[in-house]
């Protein structure tokens, strides 16, 4: 399977570094300063867990299934996690319609969760600021993705705030954080879309 590149993302308030397995031990302290805000999240609640949460993001890498970042803010200090996932390479029975990407067809932006101090800053806005860049810009995907649980009004209205189109509830899609069954809400954004959708987080990022 073809594989995305590592790469660092750097704005003016965070960096999208490679996720390590260094980075688990700070993972886990970010969680532990309040969970408050991780009932529709799978987080891990302790250091073997967090272990197994990069060490599992670290295999699907290994097998071009997805790109994991870890968030660090001005000062250097990890403040959540955040990847690429679902990436596809679609096959084509002839030349596929332009514009052609550079990598793959589309991806997911997903598995995001902050320290709760840093949540509704300018942290969250960036970080999708730069990876929506990197995606559309320089791997010139088609279609970004993001889903979340569809109890979860929050992430939900997030996710709009950046611009992508409600595509509808996948129901009964997977095990929920909580043990239940969730039912998914589906988001996208075209690369036709993005110019606009870039411009509008751009002018969020300078109030």
């Amino acid at each position: 399977m073809p594989r995305i590149d590592r790469v660092t993302l750097a704005g003016h308030h965070v960096r999208l570094v490679p996720l390590l397995m260094e980075h688990a031990g700070a993972l886990l302290s970010i969680a532990d300063e309040s969970r408050a805000t991780y009932a529709y999240q799978k987080v891990a609640p302790d250091r073997a867990g967090m272990a197994a949460f990069v060490a599992e993001a670290l295999d699907e890498e290994s097998r071009g299934a997805s790109l994991p970042f870890a968030v660090l803010d001005g000062a250097g200090a990890v403040v959540g996690t955040t990847r690429y996932l679902a990436i596809e390479w679609w096959s084509w029975p002839g030349p596929p319609p332009p514009p052609v990407p550079s990598g793959p067809d589309v991806l997911e932006i997903g598995w995001t969760w902050y320290a709760e101090r840093v949540q509704r800053t300018a942290v969250n806005t960036e970080s999708k600021l730069l990876l929506c860049t990197h995606a559309f810009e320089a791997l010139g995907v088609r279609r970004i993705t993001w889903k979340t649980d569809a109890r979860n009004a929050r992430s939900r209205a997030a996710i709009l705030r950046l611009g992508a189109s409600f595509d509808g509830v996948l129901r009964a899609h997977k095990v929920a954080a909580d043990g239940g069954v969730r039912d998914s809400a589906f988001y996208s954004m075209l690369r036709a879309e993005w110019p606009a959708a870039k411009a509008r987080l751009e002018d969020r990022l300078r109030c």
